[in-house]
């Protein structure tokens, strides 16, 4: 009873003061580790051991996320760090941060409850953006994935005349040059810019299937605006149509600095609709908007080649006009299934199930090649690096 008396007076009649704060970006990235901080500052007469609570979005489904801070000194400064990971784009409302306050004896709790409610929006993945960025602007996206492309001709433009370098095609020599300055001199040139480059992102049903906790909606849309970024590095013009039964967003090809600020609001704000995909609508918007030959990468999903067929029409017209990639999604979990050794009559049936799949898919990337529809068929983890490769190598062939 003593020690019990003791605690309660350390506690509740001793005279100690306790701030909390909490550290957290004003806008959170989707499908990616963001930092918060929270710190402590405390000014006690007694050694003290925290439990901190801190009240987490409902998006997160974090609700039993407790921080420990043991055997903290009289006067301590205290740092938490964790990160969070948003599986959806939307506003994200933090609440209070509650401390449960032990003294030395551990017999009292003492709960303290801040309130630090903030709302924070998530938006489209700008750190992956920021990242692809940065690696293209120094030519090292080799470094993630990415891979080398030599260019094969095509559409190129005149930049410069330079000497020869071993290696170098011979083809390009500028005998002229070369007379005048009795040394090898070779015209070098660099791949068209300013091309029109517009990614269509399906909101259908399809589209709201989840990997991982995220929808592929969300991939899509996350490496919709990465593509954007590089695009516009390599001097080509992005542009955005979102569309299910219904037209969403259109944002016309530009090449303005704050284009892809206004890519990002309006992905930020999309919704999936479950709906059947409407292509017929989308190739008549696409007609009577676009008029200059462009590249239109789409992300949809298609799980058989019956509805494939059903919209096949629609896409081999757009591909008649334009230079259409369709960007297709594989299934991580059903391939693993496929691929794995089993036994027994369930498990046999679930694994001819998903290598059936896997054939249609199969199927399905067939039947578009053969219309003359370039096509990616990628885990949804694979999107980005497996889209930018096939930009750049669509890019180097002067496909575009």
């Amino acid at each position: 009873m003593v020690l019990l008396i003791v605690d309660a007076y350390f506690l509740f009649f001793s005279n100690f003061t306790l701030e909390v704060e909490r550290e957290i970006a004003n806008k959170l990235s989707n499908g990616d580790k963001n930092p918060v901080k929270i710190t402590l500052k405390g000014n006690f007469s007694f050694k003290s051991d925290l439990v901190v609570i801190d009240e987490f979005p409902v998006q997160l489904q974090l609700r039993d996320k407790n921080f420990n801070c043991d055997k903290l000194e009289p006067i301590f400064k205290h740092e938490i760090k964790y990160d969070v990971e948003p599986k959806t784009r939307g506003v994200y409302q933090f609440g209070k941060i509650h401390v449960l306050v032990n003294s030395q004896f551990k017999l009292i709790q003492r709960k303290i409850s801040y309130d630090k409610s903030q709302s924070v929006k998530v938006y489209p993945s700008f750190i992956q953006y920021k990242k692809y960025a940065f690696l293209a602007l120094n030519d090292r996206l080799q470094e993630v994935g990415v891979k080398k492309v030599r260019r094969l001709g095509g559409a190129t433009e005149f930049e410069q005349i330079r000497e020869y370098v071993p290696g170098d095609d011979i083809r390009r020599i500028n005998w002229k040059a070369t007379s005048r300055r009795q040394t090898l001199l070779m015209n070098h040139y660099e791949t068209e810019k300013s091309q029109n480059i517009y990614f269509l992102i399906d909101k259908g049903r399809m589209m709201h299937a989840p990997f991982n906790g995220m929808a592929l909606f969300d991939y899509a849309i996350n490496s919709a605006l990465v593509m954007a970024g590089i695009a516009q590095g390599k001097g080509d013009k992005s542009g955005l149509i979102t569309f299910s039964n219904l037209i969403g967003s259109f944002i016309t090809a530009n090449e303005r600095r704050e284009n892809i600020s206004t890519i990002s609001e309006a992905l930020y704000s999309q919704e999936t609709r479950l709906r059947e995909t409407d292509f017929l609508r989308l190739y008549k918007n696409v007609r009577i908007r676009i008029k200059r030959r462009s590249l239109l990468m789409m992300f949809t999903n298609f799980e058989s080649n019956t509805t494939l067929q059903r919209q096949l029409p629609y896409l081999k017209a757009l591909a008649h006009h334009h230079v259409l990639v369709l960007i297709l999604f594989e299934n991580a979990e059903v391939k693993q299934l496929a691929e794995k050794s089993t036994s027994g009559m369930k498990n046999i049936y679930d694994q001819t199930t998903a290598e059936h799949h896997i054939l249609e898919k199969s199927r399905i990337r067939m039947e578009l090649s053969k219309n003359g529809i370039y096509t990616i068929l990628t885990e949804p983890q694979n999107l980005t690096i497996n889209t930018i490769n096939k930009y750049l190598e669509l890019k180097a062939k002067g496909a575009i």
